[in-house]
């Protein structure tokens, strides 16, 4: 039987010669959109502000039982009949590597949606990395760009990728070691064997790091509207599989690629992970918000719930 990932309408092998060079070619643009997408929500947010050591101070909240009395502002309090601890801004930078996977099956773009997977990736993770540089942290690819806190991260990540982009097929591999304590976003269709995925999740979370994987799918993949006898071609390995009444593989389709997204859900959790997902017909705010907002410890106000079909997708359709 035919795998999920091999019967998505793909263009064909001289389609995407050059499609790295016009990837190449697009980046001041997508840098601008990056720049407007990072606007919007930064708008709808507080930056990565969280409580925990600092001189500045961020809000009060109510007191909880085990918090330490000497916390407690007693000036605030005495205005209310609750007692109020003052909270302080957790001021020291953090360690962000960002992750775009480029490979031949993410320059897929159907008539469905505005952009290529790859160029959605690109805009977010730019968003994201200006979003995160503007609040002080560290933001850095593995194996192209040492973390470094600066204002101008998305700039620098336009360059580095420019030079570096034929190092992006795939997920990172194991040579290319993330720093401790650290966090890592993925942009990627992870169109990949499920096997292969956790071995790669499994070696990335053992050098001590924390997971993000956003998964970008365009809405043909998900849905396959295609009619009569339709071409697959596998942008990866150039195998071909014509189907007489591509119709008739919708519904098998479907659950496969369903059991294949509740997979990768499975393994990100196992390893302590978090799975988001992002169609490319939707607006590129969602996801960031979704994700920006989960690395900043709001979680809570915009719950991740993973890949798993039929259950709410955090920046996705309900």
């Amino acid at each position: 039987m035919t795998s999920a990932s091999e019967l998505l309408s793909r263009p064909s092998a001289l389609a995407l010669e050059g499609a790295s060079q016009d990837l190449v070619a697009k980046l001041p643009a997508l840098l601008m959109e990056a720049r407007r997408v990072a606007i919007t929500v930064a708008q709808g947010t507080h930056g990565r502000r969280r409580a925990g050591p600092g001189e500045t101070f961020w809000q009060y909240r109510t007191f909880e039982a085990g918090d330490p009395s000497a916390l407690i502002d007693w000036r605030r309090s005495a205005s209310s009949s609750h007692l109020y601890v003052r909270e302080r801004e957790w001021e020291a930078a953090h360690t962000v590597w960002i992750w775009i996977d480029l490979s031949p099956s993410m320059m897929f773009r159907s008539h469905l949606a505005p952009q290529s997977k790859a160029e959605r990736a690109v805009v977010l993770a730019l968003a994201l990395a200006t979003l995160l540089s503007e609040a002080g942290e560290r933001v850095g690819i593995p194996g192209l760009m040492e973390p470094k806190t600066r204002r101008n991260a998305a700039t620098a990540m336009v360059e580095a990728i420019a030079r570096g982009i034929g190092a992006l097929g795939g997920l990172p591999e194991g040579g290319r070691r993330v720093s401790r304590h650290s966090e890592i976003v993925i942009f990627s269709d992870f169109l990949e064997p499920e096997a292969s995925l956790a071995a790669r999740f499994a070696l990335l979370a053992r050098q001590g790091s924390r997971g993000h994987l956003m998964r970008i799918l365009d809405p043909a993949e998900e849905s396959l509207p295609y009619q009569g006898r339709v071409d697959f071609v596998d942008a990866e390995s150039g195998e071909h599989y014509v189907a007489e009444r591509a119709e008739s593989l919708r519904d098998d389709y479907r659950a496969r690629l369903a059991a294949h997204k509740a997979a990768i859900a499975q393994h990100a959790h196992s390893v302590g992970w978090s799975p988001f997902l992002h169609h490319t017909d939707r607006a590129a705010t969602e996801p960031l918000l979704a994700l920006h907002m989960h690395l900043s410890g709001l979680e809570k106000a915009y719950r991740a719930t993973g890949f798993v079909k039929g259950q709410p997708q955090a920046g996705n359709d309900p």
